[in-house]
């Protein structure tokens, strides 16, 4: 493709994109169809001749996109969202356009700098403490694993990454029973092995239990094990239940142990002042990890992964062969601050989102999706049929269906199950679910970036008109 058909065509495609975004909705939100029928339709072979632009984009037009689940339709419910926005994809394009390896400050000094600013930028607008600094990894998975390795080598005296973890005492990380699974994948991957994972009960708000966790630490210390690191949850992906930090923190410093946060939804509600109560006790925090590709409308992916104490970070992942050695002094390597050498230029596009909307613009629609939350959780409170089934500090509201003629929990959970069906089906709007309690929970998450009050008065009407089919 030389540059005239790629001038050409890229105009194409904005104007196909530009009018994707203006009739998302329109499309059904869950892709309707079946298991392999888009694998059938590709050839088993690769071309061996080159085909034309106008062939390759028909068929993304006429195979792909029906097998599209659309997360950026303001009628998508489901999961967490990974909301984007046009300041976002426009600084994606040119991040691709300039195709940069930013591994280190002079592959890019740009990218260095930028990616050192933003991250002061976004440290302050959350209310987190000047002593943080941050970087900017792929997602909330990989910056746990980063903590947890950090942890891990700090605690002995970074001995593991030269001499392994042989003959050593049995290392223990404690989470709650509700914390996501990158937790106990990135307890499996360094090396502690879930078995040594400790779940920590939770209460009825399915928040941990300091109370538990304080004897857990104290029962694995007398058995002679050491305890590595405490991972506090804020915003659950089950039902954003807030862990007590401030709790939490004070019995990690009493035993001196590491304390990771997790927020990686609702670390964005915390650019509003009256939701900082969530990190009271962040003072007790050696790290913490949101992601803007959530609900930031910063496109995945981009996770803002922060740390008290870089030095241990860079000390545990800091390679320098010959090849990697260069003369600049003062500057940071963000290859040594994670698992991946090669690095995007993921600031370029929180820079743009933070600069187009501003902070005040960025709060302002944080509210508006916490408001439509509030108002469909009292809708479903004053439900006969509905009830709900965990707090809703946030936006993630937690619901079933319960008629009054049914009260057996297994035909409950089957009736759900069946509803939640019937509502994906429609393809008029997407939800997903959950299990609190051993209850099928419902999950209507509300964040993304174009939703209005009418999509979800429209969504819950149809909620409720799937409810009767049953």
């Amino acid at each position: 493709m030389d540059l005239d058909e790629f001038r050409k065509y890229g105009h194409q495609i904005v104007d196909w994109m530009a009018n994707y975004l203006e009739n998302v909705e329109n499309f059904p939100v869950k892709s309707q169809v079946e298991p392999k029928e888009i694998l059938n339709k590709l050839p088993l072979n690769a071309p061996m001749k080159g085909e034309s632009f106008s062939q390759i984009f028909s068929d993304f037009e006429e195979i792909i996109i029906p097998g599209i689940t659309h997360w950026q339709s303001p009628n998508f419910f489901g999961y967490f969202p990974a909301n984007s926005s046009p300041p976002s994809v426009l600084a994606e394009m040119l991040t691709a356009a300039i195709g940069a390896q930013c591994m280190s400050w002079v592959t890019s000094p740009a990218a260095t700098e930028l990616e050192e600013r933003v991250m002061e930028w976004l440290r302050d607008m959350i209310g987190l403490p000047k002593h943080f600094c941050g970087v900017i990894q792929d997602t909330a998975s990989t910056s746990t694993i980063c903590s947890l390795l950090t942890a891990r080598e700090k605690l002995n005296n970074y001995e593991v990454n030269k001499l392994g973890l042989f003959e050593r005492s049995i290392l223990t990380t404690y989470c709650s029973s509700e914390t996501h699974s990158s937790i106990e994948k990135a307890i499996k991957i360094i090396g502690i092995g879930k078995e040594n994972l400790r779940k920590i009960p939770v209460d009825t708000e399915y928040a941990l239990q300091s109370e538990s966790l304080q004897e857990v630490i104290e029962s694995d210390i007398d058995k002679g094990m050491k305890p590595m690191a405490v991972v506090a949850t804020i915003g659950t992906t089950g039902s954003t239940a807030i862990d007590p930090l401030k709790e939490i923190g004070e019995i990690c410093s009493r035993y001196n142990i590491w304390l990771h946060v997790d927020a990686a939804l609702a670390g964005t509600a915390l650019l509003l002042p009256e939701k900082r109560w969530m990190i009271e006790g962040i003072e007790y925090v050696d790290t913490f990890v949101f992601n803007p590709h959530k609900w930031m409308f910063t496109n995945f992916d981009c996770s803002a992964y922060f740390i008290k104490d870089p030095e241990a970070l860079v000390h545990t992942f800091e390679i320098l062969p010959e090849y990697l050695k260069t003369t600049a002094e003062g500057v940071k390597n963000f290859r040594d601050w994670g698992l991946q050498l090669g690095r995007r230029f993921r600031a370029l596009k929180l820079w743009w989102v933070i600069r187009h909307y501003g902070v005040e613009g960025l709060q302002q629609r944080i509210r508006y999706h916490l408001n439509l939350s509030e108002d469909l959780k009292k809708k479903i409170e004053t439900s006969v049929n509905f009830e709900l089934l965990a707090p809703v500090p946030l936006n993630t509201i937690c619901f079933r269906y319960r008629p009054s003629n049914v009260s057996a929990e297994e035909e409950l959970n089957r009736m759900n199950e069946e509803l939640l069906e019937k509502i994906n089906k429609t393809g008029k709007i997407f939800m997903t679910h959950t299990k609190l309690d051993g209850k099928f929970t419902l999950r209507f998450v509300i964040g993304q970036t174009a939703v209005q009050e009418k999509h979800v008065t429209k969504a819950w009407a149809l909620i409720q008109e799937q409810s009767q089919t049953l």
